[in-house]
């Protein structure tokens, strides 16, 4: 991450009952909006630099219930109640129909709301993403490695000691949350984990109604199979794929020229790049 400064308007909107969803809106107003929302344990912050090069738009990061800014512990972590947040903080800033990418639990995030709501979006971006899968198992591990971390860090040099140096941890250490006590992650392990086991069903009837231009993005180096790749983008039904060399699972973090010269070709109005 070049900065952990965000580079425009903070607001948050109050999408149902004892749930606050904190947004960023950056660039001018009267740009084409391009709506971001982050993956599984990410945050808006991650896609700061991305806005920024993006300064011809105007870029909406939403953060997710349960991540970043937004209520850390919400009792629904329905597939539904995250669609319903981003639907109404959309209809909200206005301006639909959007471009509306996002990056793994919000990729997904991103098809579902595209299926329930084509009215507001004009274009659909999904980075590393697909219709669901997974197992309980395997995502409870997920779990146990959060709840690993020695947290409190008693400060950002000692979570990127203990977190590593890859693009994702270093984007994890920049995004903690400084209290009295020392630095702790913006997101809590239960809640990942109930957030992502709610992925588990493919949701292949939502994928197949989508009409809106798609662009699929892959990272080379990603976590889905060629296999899964090629059966995703073939029962799409208006989709272009694009791969990005050298990418990553967190391509938006470590094949960025690349991400960026993907959303600017293809978040038009029309989705024709």
């Amino acid at each position: 991450m070049a900065t952990t400064n965000h580079p425009g308007r903070n607001f948050s909107v109050d999408t149902a009952p004892g749930i606050r969803i904190n947004c960023f809106d950056i660039g001018p107003r009267d740009g084409h909006p391009i709506v971001v929302l982050h993956g599984l344990a990410g945050s808006a912050q991650e896609f700061f630099d991305t806005a920024r090069a993006l300064p011809e738009f105007r870029t909406i990061l939403i953060e997710l219930r349960g991540h970043g800014r937004s209520t850390s512990l919400p009792d629904d972590l329905s597939r539904e109640a995250f669609v319903a947040d981003v639907v109404h903080v959309i209809e909200m800033v206005g301006n639909a129909p959007v471009t509306l990418a996002g990056q793994s639990l919000g990729g997904h995030t991103a098809m579902l709301v595209a299926a329930a709501r084509p009215d507001l979006v004009s274009s659909l971006i999904l980075l590393e993403s697909g219709a669901g899968g997974g197992s309980e198992r395997d995502n409870e591990r997920l779990g146990d490695y959060f709840r690993s971390w020695p947290v409190p860090f008693p400060s950002r040099d000692a979570a990127r000691a203990y977190l590593g140096d890859g693009a994702l941890h270093r984007a994890w250490a920049a995004d903690l949350e400084e209290r009295p006590d020392g630095f702790w992650p913006r997101f809590q392990p239960d809640v990942m984990v109930a957030a992502i086991n709610a992925l588990i069903p493919p949701r292949w009837d939502e994928w197949e109604s989508i009409t809106v231009p798609a662009l699929v993005v892959y990272g080379e180096h990603g976590m889905f199979t060629e296999r899964d790749k090629s059966e995703f983008t073939g029962r799409g039904r208006n989709v272009r794929r694009l791969d990005l060399a050298g990418g990553s699972h967190d391509s938006h973090l470590d094949a960025f020229e690349s991400w960026i010269r993907a959303l600017r070709s293809f978040s038009r109005p029309d989705g024709d790049g």
